[in-house]
């Protein structure tokens, strides 16, 4: 199977990382920790690894795919893994869709849950720090789960990572944990809990438990911080072209352009994104972006000389971030461009 980690993808992998490290002139690549996402046979694949070497995993996240810790007579060509006592200690969530068998219970993913439910029972029964986000939304496509992965991860990385860069990874601290219902809505704090901890879903610490309980409700989990602002924006020729860095919380929508303080247009207009939130760059089945990459640039319909334009980021929960202006100063590339805050 090619999502068993021990057929030579992950020996490919770690050869990768020798030599990643050596054209970009960073020796701690093959050495630094993981924090590992997997989707499908991904994350088969990268549970996988987190069993073989759960000394350098800070957390790993699971989207619709578990290894196996038993063999299945059904499907004999995969291998189970076995669950060594370090992988208890690594920060893990099941994620998958409720079409996988949890309230569909039929089709070609509604096994995705079962496996789910043998592996989190083997793993949480033992004191292993596991979770569990029921996707209400979707079936094997990875939805909105970004939205809740990316903070999960950073909670486990701040949690988790030494000051000394040669240092084991730190164990998640045991006093602001929660727990949460296996394939429900609620979560509580550890202390307060009254049923048997080892039946319940794991959760790093408070913010990610309301984040998880707004994420099984209906995905829309919350975000209070504007996106980065566009940089590098620039008239050249007849057309107007930027950057921006991702907004890791909620993903960039689109971008306002405005011309002397009147608003031009949105890019794009319509934002798409069949599988969640619409996106500026879109989204495919497996959480990654459509191809060819959106570029963030703009054909100016009419321009002259002394125009100012504006972009503002514009992310998928509405906040916008401060524009970055750019005034067209003669008829060739040149322009002078700025940040300036709001008023």
């Amino acid at each position: 199977m090619w999502c068993d980690p021990r057929n030579g993808s992950l020996a490919a992998f770690q050869r990768a990382l020798v030599d990643l490290g050596d054209q970009s002139n960073h020796a701690e690549l093959p050495t630094i920790p993981w924090a590992l996402w997997g989707h499908s046979g991904g994350g088969h694949w990268a549970g996988g690894i987190t069993l073989l070497h759960p000394e350098r995993i800070v957390a790993t996240w699971l989207r619709s795919g578990v290894p196996l810790l038993k063999a299945n007579p059904e499907r004999p060509q995969i291998k189970p893994h076995d669950l060594p006592a370090a992988a208890l200690s690594v920060p893990l969530m099941c994620n998958m869709g409720t079409k996988e068998g949890v309230t569909i219970k039929q089709g070609r993913f509604a096994k995705v849950w079962p496996a789910n439910q043998v592996f989190f029972h083997a793993v949480r029964s033992r004191g292993g720090l596991i979770g569990v986000a029921v996707d209400p939304l979707t079936s094997h496509e990875c939805g909105n789960q970004r939205y809740l992965a990316i903070p999960w991860l950073d909670a486990c990385l701040t949690a988790r990572l030494p000051e000394q860069p040669d240092a084991p990874l730190l164990p998640m601290p045991e006093t602001n944990n929660w727990l949460a219902e296996v394939a429900g809505f609620q979560a509580w704090p550890a202390s307060t809990t009254q049923a048997d901890p080892l039946t319940l879903a794991w959760l790093p610490d408070e913010q990610i438990a309301k984040s998880w309980m707004q994420y099984v409700k209906d995905t829309a989990v919350a975000d209070t911080t504007p996106p980065p602002a566009p940089t590098r924006l620039r008239v050249v020729g007849r057309q107007l072209r930027w950057a921006c860095t991702a907004d890791l919380e909620s993903g960039l929508a689109f971008f306002v352009i405005k011309q002397n303080g009147s608003l031009l247009t949105q890019v794009p207009e319509s934002p798409q994104n069949r599988f969640g939130r619409p996106l500026f760059q879109n989204l495919l089945y497996s959480d990654t972006p459509t191809q060819p990459l959106a570029e963030m640039t703009w054909a100016i319909p009419n321009s002259k000389p002394g125009d100012c334009y504006e972009v503002t980021a514009v992310n998928t929960v509405g906040l916008a971030s401060i524009p970055a202006r750019v005034t067209h100063l003669t008829e060739n590339t040149q322009s002078h461009s700025q940040l300036w805050e709001k008023r």
